[in-house]
């Protein structure tokens, strides 16, 4: 009766396997959507991962539904996570290249309008950034950058070369 709870239905490593190459996967969709997917999800990117997620489970279990099959996707999920993390952590070049770098959006009061395009962000989107921090004029903004996780952040000019 509870044999299909604790017998996966497919080998441990081929459950392994399948979690790697999806997450990795995963985490190059989500590298090429840009950081402005990743720092705030509206409705839709939200929908999004979710039907991405319910998308990937079978490719990820195999049609496996045993306990022990879930409990090993999730350590490999788990495992993965941390592996990546201490591989940004240790070598810069693989940092940059699964989380990206900062990009200046504005630089002395002035909008970077090539930036603004690279990162697929409209001047609507920025200003609402802008303003969720409290700022509301870009002439008292000294630079504005989008981190690699999707955050503004910004450097107000100093009242003495705020620009005119």
């Amino acid at each position: 009766m509870f044999q299909s709870l604790f017998h996966p239905s497919i080998s441990i490593l081929e459950l392994v396997i399948r979690a790697v190459v999806v997450y990795g996967f995963i985490l190059l969709l989500l590298r090429l959507s840009g950081k402005r997917e990743l720092g705030q999800l509206s409705a839709i990117e939200l929908v999004a991962i979710l039907l991405i997620s319910n998308a990937v489970q079978n490719s990820m279990n195999g049609g496996d539904n045993s306990l022990i099959g879930g409990m090993v996707l999730a350590v490999t999920l788990i495992i993965m996570s941390s592996l990546i993390a201490y591989l940004g952590y240790r070598f810069r070049k693989f940092r940059h290249l699964v989380e990206g770098g900062p990009t200046v959006l504005i630089h002395h009061g002035k909008v970077i309008e090539s930036n603004l395009r690279k990162e697929l962000l409209t001047h609507e989107a920025l200003n609402s950034m802008l303003r969720r921090q409290g700022f509301h004029d870009l002439r008292k903004i000294g630079t504005a950058i989008l981190e690699s996780g999707g955050t503004l952040s910004i450097i107000p000019c100093s009242d003495e070369n705020a620009v005119k």
